[in-house]
């Protein structure tokens, strides 16, 4: 992510976004123990009692991971960046809504994907590198090897950009950010069942898009 710092404020509390991470040294400060070391669980009720500099660590705890899918996403770090911005946002202003029933990188992830997917419904994924160095030729290619290499992930990144919303929010779950059948039933409140029929309905709908590519 770029190095330049941004400044997000929700209500009472002010995130300072650099790179990937929320920097605020006065929080946990006279804290016993520092909010830092405490547990997601501890520091939503320290912030629904009033600390709100707990949800500048919880945001510094899982901005990067919120990133990242945002990212996989739309392709952009602008677009991603704003997203998860969004992301916070929301889980800020519905805290107390989060019960505790699954993780809270489980919830963040599930508005993650709401957030993602309701932007991508007005508005086509920019299919731009998911890696800015996916161009460079690998250790031992020739540039004809990377352009190659970099032609097929656009087709890749295209084909994903067009599946139905569950089966992309599956894959990209599955795939980019390693979660489990398990995980991914719990961000989208559904049966892993469900789950694995829609990875597996992906994987299949890919494969078929790749070999149309093929063929040309």
């Amino acid at each position: 992510m770029a190095d330049a710092a941004a400044t997000c404020g929700i209500g009472a509390v002010r995130f300072t976004w650099i790179g990937s991470v929320v920097s605020d040294p006065a929080v946990g400060a006279g804290a016993n123990p520092p909010l830092r070391e405490c547990e997601d669980a501890a520091l939503v009720r320290a912030c629904l009692d009033g600390r709100t500099e707990a949800f500048d660590v919880i945001v510094e705890r899982h901005s990067r991971a919120v990133y990242r899918l945002c990212y996989r996403f739309v392709g952009r770090h602008e677009d991603a960046t704003d997203l998860s911005q969004d992301v916070f946002l929301r889980a800020y202003r519905g805290l107390r809504r989060f019960r505790g029933d699954s993780s809270l990188a489980t919830w963040l992830y599930r508005i993650g994907v709401n957030v993602c997917l309701n932007k991508l419904s007005i508005r086509t994924p920019m299919l731009t590198a998911l890696d800015e160095t996916a161009a460079l030729p690998a250790r031992g290619e020739d540039a004809a090897g990377a352009v190659l290499r970099e032609e097929r992930a656009r087709q890749v990144r295209a084909a994903v950009a067009r599946l139905p919303r569950k089966q992309r929010a599956t894959l990209i779950l599955r795939v980019y950010q390693d979660l489990t059948h398990k995980q991914i039933a719990g961000v989208l409140q559904t049966s892993e069942n469900a789950v694995k029929a829609n990875f597996f309905h992906a994987l299949g709908s890919l494969k078929r898009a790749l070999a149309k590519q093929d063929l040309r």
